[in-house]
């Protein structure tokens, strides 16, 4: 979450701006957002935008409205459940220890988050401490070789990985060459949720 607590005022205007950018999918101008607040004049208006942009709430080219963006935006209330190594294998959390607030067009149902640990999707840009957005997956057989999975392997953990299948075997392979393949009968491997997304805090 960014970092410093606003003013009643900012506040205010920046629930009203995450609503909006959520409904419409771009930045409000300054004359719309001069009427949410009730004001005459651009000047408040522009200030509180500069204290949201100090602040770390939005990213903004000061007299651009359109630039304005929100510096988290995503589903409310993705579950992160736990962390999924990108790696060897972790144990798998079941219970749900914090919610990413991310307001965005994201309407899928049953979206999850994890953290990854480790540096063996280094390759495809998911870096140690990222945090993936995954999509459940309703019909397994019908994920397509090379898509990014994270997979729940019997009796062993959870690991984020691409996914191949070959004939009864799965094979699970890293993005980084350090990591050997992870190769499994199909039926010891359940896959959770394929990639959709990757958030990086910066």
């Amino acid at each position: 979450m960014p970092g410093q607590s606003l003013t009643p005022a900012q506040q205010e205007l920046y629930d009203w701006i995450s609503d909006y950018v959520g409904t419409y999918q771009h930045s409000p101008s300054i004359r719309q957002m001069m009427e949410a607040m009730g004001l005459r004049s651009p000047a408040p208006i522009q200030s509180r935008l500069k204290h949201l942009q100090e602040k770390g709430w939005i990213k903004w080219k000061e007299g651009q409205a359109r630039t304005l963006q929100l510096v988290e935006e995503a589903l409310s209330g993705v579950p992160v459940l736990g962390a999924v190594a990108a790696g060897g294998l972790v144990e798998t959390f079941d219970d749900i220890q914090e919610t990413l607030d991310l307001n965005s067009v994201l309407k899928t149902k049953g979206l999850f988050a994890l953290t990854v640990n480790g540096d063996s999707m280094i390759d495809s840009y998911i870096a140690d401490g990222d945090m993936v957005l995954m999509e459940p997956v309703n019909e397994p057989s019908r994920i397509k070789n090379g898509t990014v999975v994270s997979a729940m392997v019997a009796g062993a953990g959870t690991t984020l990985k691409h996914f191949f299948r070959e004939g009864p075997l799965v094979r699970l392979e890293a993005a980084n060459p350090a990591y050997e393949p992870i190769e499994l009968d199909a039926r010891d491997v359940h896959i959770q949720g394929r990639l959709l997304a990757v958030w990086r805090q910066t």
